[in-house]
């Protein structure tokens, strides 16, 4: 059990990457807190985690909202105590022109997949530099590697993403915290799948593809770490 005795957090859990994620820390042994806006979809995740035979809690919480982050993390603690693990993968995009994006649309991609990672981090980092021990893994993608057409918003996000993971990963070291930034290419999601309906995903990962890697981020050893890492698809170009 690469992660037995170790608790995590899941935020954007209820389906997709983030559900793929808390079933695969579960079955190593964790204790998972699964954190999404849909209480429906965050049920449907604890069932399927709990038969596991781990410790899960599902807490509704937008991470937009500060009180919710706040209320989240209080819920969390009084059930474990601590956190060991928090995995940010809450994420929202609308691909588009430019031209056609509202103030909106850019305002919420930023305040779910940038602000929303960092008030996730700020709710539990406390706990973490008191104990000298924790993980983040921040969900991000090749959006925040690379431009990419019609994802402006999308790529402002997550560039700001790994730049908030590689500053943190520095930052965090005299308090052996490890901080990563996960870059997926392309994953079939139902993001992907509304935003990208045209596009031929048959070769495209799974979120199962993704949480593997999660997996071998949180159960690093101690003396190795990695800042970014890109995950494609096995027939996409290597940056």
């Amino acid at each position: 059990m690469l992660l037995e005795g170790k608790t995590a957090v899941v935020t954007g859990a209820g389906r997709g990457i983030g559900r793929a994620i808390a079933l695969a820390f579960a079955g190593e042994g964790a204790n998972i807190a699964l954190a999404a806006r849909s209480e429906v979809e965050l049920e449907e995740t604890r069932c399927l985690a709990a038969e596991t035979g781990s410790r899960v809690i599902a807490v509704r919480c937008d991470v937009t909202d500060p009180s919710s982050v706040t209320a989240m993390a209080e819920v969390v603690l009084a059930e474990f105590g601590v956190v060991d693990i928090l995995v940010n993968n809450a994420g929202y995009g609308k691909f588009r022109p430019f031209v056609e994006l509202t103030d909106e649309d850019f305002t919420r991609t930023i305040e779910v997949n940038l602000t929303g990672a960092f008030r996730c981090i700020k709710a539990f980092l406390p706990g973490m530099m008191e104990r000298k021990s924790g993980r983040i893994i921040n969900v991000s993608s090749v959006s925040g590697l690379k431009a990419i057409n019609h994802q402006s918003a999308y790529c402002a996000s997550k560039h700001g993403l790994n730049g908030l993971s590689k500053t943190l990963a520095l930052e965090l070291r005299p308090y052996n915290i490890g901080v990563h930034a996960l870059c997926p290419g392309g994953v079939t999601t139902r993001l992907s799948e509304e935003e990208m309906p045209e596009r031929d995903k048959s070769d495209w990962m799974l979120p199962e593809d993704i949480a593997h890697v999660a997996l071998f981020l949180a159960s690093m050893g101690p003396r190795a770490t990695t800042d970014v890492i890109h995950v494609r698809r096995f027939g996409g170009e290597p940056l």
